[in-house]
């Protein structure tokens, strides 16, 4: 069945509703535009719904508020050293100049705040230009009740990220639960989250107080209602033709296929290539990564489409996706849980990761990109040795900082023993053997590490000596907040595996978010933003929100000069 009404005519079509499409969908709707935002999923968020949403934005006013001095030069310089001529420099001299001006307009004519750490540096930071804090910003908590109904439209959380069946909990909130017993101002913030966790299961059947991705989705949701953005899901776009008067879509929806006129602008935000099984296989590392912990919407489609038009893919970037090692367990509705690993057990005093000699390979404090990119690499070298790594402790790490899904205290590890999600052994020599790696070189590994750990030196990796290795340290250890003792049995490991947590490979675009065809000039009316678009990183993760940060601001690009701002 085909229809065509002018309800079915736009000014702008932003294909996706993560934090990228709908910072694009919002930019257009406050220029005034008649928006429709299409998701094919059934739920708006896609990844960013799933992250901790911090959004790396230099040189917003934000960065003050913390103390932080910076410039657009000095991020300049950081970016040029740390990306060089692996993406064009002209795409992120863009990113930095509208860089202030999106996230301004989100908090100001949108409604939408953020906040800055004050303590939250670049993973590059050894480089010229590297900052310890100021541009990583995050969302503020959101209070989801206001939503109505919309609020069952936010992708869920992975459950292994909540607490108690379904409450997200943020860093604050975590390192208050952690000292609930030792604190009364502690206990006494943990017993107002929990009780109103409580409530809230009883009036919405859901935590309404939403944090971290959430927080920013609901926000952004919220804002595009009251904008008056068209917002429709589980709406496939299966053909995008260009006329002379814009570009016609065709739309998939329970069965029927609509048409759409749309006039000024098609964004495409879709979250990038990496559920294309083909081009995952093409494109991604081998061996290809079985497990994700992104969400299911980036199947890559509209690259196809776009393609077939004549758009482009970019090249020269260091690694195609981003990253990050995961830990994999079967929940008990048969679907396997990927649990990414950033910074709360790898980096932390006692802990160690080894490949199948038993014998370290990466600095384990470096970002997750890194310590991924890393696993890739060695397993080359050594065909199967870091395919998996094994994530390795002793009882008092694993009572400290826990491990992948084991809470910190190691309370109720009988199930992920029972299933081997955890290995547990009371010797080095017992928990190689079960691991089936080189039991002589682990405890020799081991043995090792523990006079780093009294040295405070780590001769062999230089772990602990960058700012940001040392912020995912334990503050409370010395001489070195990253090394700590291996030794008090019984011992622990998790195998990890690498995954990816974002495409860095994508559509060729210019400064204007355009979409450019085989001789670089710009697709009339067609746009990228977020994954789909290829990013300004080259593959690099210089930062914390370095996928969201440029999502956002690309998505703002691409809406001002859709609506005819063309500064």
């Amino acid at each position: 069945m085909t229809a065509e009404s002018q309800e079915t005519r736009f000014d702008i079509a932003v294909l996706g509703a993560g934090a990228a499409g709908f910072s694009a969908a919002i930019t257009a709707a406050l220029q005034g535009a008649k928006v429709i935002l299409i998701e094919r999923t059934e739920f708006v968020g896609g990844t960013s719904a799933y992250s901790a949403a911090t959004t790396w934005v230099p040189n917003t006013r934000l960065s003050a508020t913390v103390g932080a001095s910076d410039s657009y030069d000095n991020a300049l310089k950081y970016l040029d050293n740390a990306v060089g001529e692996l993406a064009p420099r002209e795409l992120r001299e863009a990113f930095l100049r509208s860089g202030p001006d999106a996230i301004h307009a989100l908090m100001d004519r949108a409604g939408i705040p953020f906040r800055a750490r004050p303590h939250h540096p670049d993973y590059l930071i050894e480089l010229e230009g590297g900052t310890a804090c100021g541009r990583a910003l995050e969302p503020l908590p959101f209070d989801g009740s206001c939503l109505g109904e919309d609020l069952k439209l936010i992708r869920p959380p992975i459950p292994e990220f909540t607490i108690l069946g379904g409450l997200m909990v943020d860093r604050d909130d975590i390192a208050h639960l952690l000292k609930m017993g030792k604190s009364l101002r502690s206990l006494l913030y943990s017993m107002r989250l929990l009780g109103r966790y409580g409530l809230d299961r009883i009036r919405f059947g859901q935590s309404t107080r939403l944090v971290m991705g959430r927080a920013l989705i609901g926000r952004m949701l919220f804002a595009a209602r009251r904008l008056g953005v068209d917002i429709r899901t589980q709406t496939q776009v299966i053909d995008i033709q260009p006329t002379k008067n814009g570009t016609n879509l065709t739309l998939k929806h329970n069965g029927l296929t609509t048409q759409m006129a749309v006039r000024q602008g098609v964004i495409l935000a879709s979250g990038g290539f990496a559920r294309h099984p083909k081009r995952r296989e093409r494109l991604l590392p081998k061996p290809v990564p079985e497990y994700s912990p992104s969400a299911p919407g980036h199947t890559g489609e509209l690259h196809d489409l776009v393609e077939n038009i004549g758009a482009t893919y970019g090249s020269g970037g260091i690694h195609p996706i981003f990253m990050a090692p995961v830990s994999v367990r079967k929940r008990p509705s048969g679907e396997m849980a990927a649990f990414p690993h950033f910074v709360f057990d790898r980096s932390k005093p006692g802990m160690i990761s080894v490949g199948r000699d038993g014998r370290r390979f990466v600095n384990e404090s470096r970002s997750y990109h890194e310590f991924s990119a890393a696993m890739f690499a060695n397993n080359q070298q050594q065909e199967g040795n870091t395919v998996p790594t094994f994530l390795v402790t002793d009882a008092e790490g694993l009572r400290k900082y826990g491990m992948g899904m084991i809470r910190p205290g190691g309370k109720g590890m009988e199930p992920f023993l029972a299933d081997g999600y955890l290995t547990q052994a009371e010797s080095l020599e017992q928990l190689a053997n079960q691991l089936e790696i080189n039991a002589a070189n682990l405890q020799e590994t081991v043995a090792r590490m523990n006079r780093f750990a009294d040295s405070g030196v780590d001769e062999d990796f230089h772990r602990g000596e960058t700012i940001y290795e040392r912020a995912n340290g334990d503050p409370n250890q010395g001489p070195n907040v990253t090394l700590g003792a291996i030794s008090t049995p019984p011992f622990y490991a998790v195998r990890l595996y690498p995954s990816d947590i974002g495409s860095a490979t994508g559509l060729r675009t210019n400064r204007n978010a355009q979409l450019l065809d085989k001789n670089g000039q710009p697709i009339r009316g067609l746009y990228a933003c977020g994954n789909d678009m290829h990013s300004i990183m080259g593959g690099v993760y210089p930062g914390p929100g370095i996928t969201i940060g440029p999502g956002i601001v690309f998505g703002y690009i691409a809406a001002m000069h859709a609506t005819g701002d063309h500064r």
